[in-house]
């Protein structure tokens, strides 16, 4: 049983971390860049514990809410079993934070990232304890979708994939599924380059985004189009997973389409800047 756990990063990814972490009632603490990043991040979780709860969905959200505290300190993180870390998709980022984090967390604590395109092994070479490191990636929003990848690398102990494995599956109810240490593991592997496809669909004016989304929403049965994922997973992390992908693979069906480079420059990232290939509220 993994029951101190802290988690790096209370955005979107790191709150409903967090969430379903206290959820299966473990004592999470969250540590934040700064007091704004710490309060927004303590706002979204009781949001979403609350509208869980009118659902139906959670008995007690007091004592769910209870269970996690949001700090700024790193060094409160040493006496957890578990640390997750779900910051920015940026590699410098993550190993900056890891070497930090090796001399922080306790000697036998597991160092999980949430990355979606990053290779393990760049993060746990960093410390010390690279048998201690593995990516646990959940997929958002996290209290809804049960799929967990769970990605060691070459050096990443049997024990602590199994330890991480019980707390994804017998702790937290999700399903885990085992993958190499390949950029974009199984599920962006896949889906990255269906979606930079769906974009150059655009891109070359063979159809619009609403007839591209409606095309695979009614014609295959997806419960949303490609361009309206897109919008929801975030602009800016579609076009780090494609350029993790390419870096790796160098297949031309990896590389972000020119559209979505500007998209980016321009701000436009989808659902959470209010506007990508749609416009939202």
């Amino acid at each position: 049983m993994l029951e101190r756990i802290g988690v790096v990063g209370g955005g979107l990814m790191g709150s409903g971390i967090a969430e379903v972490c206290a959820r299966a009632g473990c004592d999470v603490l969250i540590v934040e860049s700064d007091a704004p990043a710490a309060d927004a991040a303590r706002a979204r979780i009781e949001k979403s514990v609350r509208r869980a709860a009118e659902r139906g969905k959670i008995l007690h959200p007091d004592d769910v809410l209870a269970k996690v505290r949001v700090g700024t300190d790193l060094d409160e993180l040493a006496d957890r079993e578990l640390i997750v870390e779900a910051i920015v998709e940026n590699e410098d980022a993550k190993v900056d934070l890891y070497t930090k984090l090796d001399k922080i967390a306790q000697p036998d604590a597991i160092l999980a990232s949430n990355t979606s395109s990053i290779p393990i092994m760049k993060l746990a070479v960093v410390t010390q304890r690279p048998q201690q490191v593995l990516g646990i990636h959940f997929f958002n929003p996290v209290p809804v979708l049960k799929l967990v990848e769970l990605v060691p690398s070459l050096m990443t102990s049997e024990e602590t994939t199994t330890r991480s494995r019980a707390f994804v599956e017998q702790q937290l109810g999700k399903q885990a599924i085992l993958c190499q240490d390949r950029a974009g593991f199984v599920v962006n592997a896949l889906l990255i380059p269906f979606i930079l496809s769906a974009i150059r669909m655009m891109e070359s004016g063979f159809a619009t985004a609403e007839d591209i989304d409606h095309g695979l929403v009614l014609g295959a049965a997806h419960p949303q189009g490609p361009l309206a994922l897109a919008d929801l997973i975030g602009l800016d992390t579609t076009k780090a997973v494609a350029e993790s992908l390419y870096d790796e693979f160098k297949e031309p069906l990896y590389a972000p389409p020119p559209l979505l480079l500007r998209m980016v420059s321009a701000g436009l990232l989808g659902r959470k800047a209010g506007r990508g290939f749609y416009t939202y509220e």
